[in-house]
């Protein structure tokens, strides 16, 4: 009640602005427990239709009460249908093994120089598409592919979401993509 009242004599009155500094400050708070330990949660899954692509996913918490919480449930399994829908391949950018990166780095250096781009641009070519594929292939920085349900939201936005409304640490800890024949 108190930051309520405070976040409206922030804003001056403002409801709607009032609204978007008590969630700033959610999470804010949010990452601060970024660093505390997630010992409970849950392992979601989810299976397509046609039953030839599936995926699992673990989901931690800081608490069993939280594990229980359908809210926190219902991230998860949303989790498992995004990895089903788009397999990626690791859970965040920082994942990525650096061969890899130098690998896809040497690809599009060859490229733009194939294309022309002169040397001073290339660097800039390449560095954007780095960072776009690697947005590819990190589950955190992809939008979840229900865009509509989530507002264009990313994993990694409604993961801090869910830890600013839970009060706890959320943390992905892996997934499993599985496809039939694949």
């Amino acid at each position: 009640m108190m930051d309520c009242k405070a976040a409206l004599a922030e804003a001056e009155g403002d409801a709607e602005r009032a609204i978007e500094i008590l969630r700033v400050k959610g999470q804010a708070s949010a990452a601060k427990r970024e660093g505390r330990g997630t010992d409970e949660g849950v392992v979601a899954s989810y299976i397509h239709a046609n039953d030839r692509i599936g995926a699992m996913v673990e989901v931690q918490c800081e608490t069993d009460f939280v594990a229980r919480n359908d809210d926190f449930k219902a991230f998860a399994y949303e989790v498992a249908l995004h990895v089903a829908a788009t397999a990626p391949q690791y859970v965040s950018a920082e994942e990525i093994p650096e061969s890899e990166r130098e690998a896809e780095r040497r690809v599009f250096e060859e490229k733009a120089r194939q294309d022309g781009k002169p040397d001073n641009v290339v660097e800039k070519i390449v560095d954007g598409q780095l960072a776009k594929w690697a947005r590819e292939v990190a589950l955190l920085d992809q939008p979840h592919v229900n865009a509509e349900k989530h507002d264009s939201k990313s994993i990694e936005e409604l993961r801090q979401e869910l830890a600013a409304k839970t009060g706890e640490n959320i943390r992905i800890a892996r997934f499993a993509y599985f496809r039939v024949g694949g």
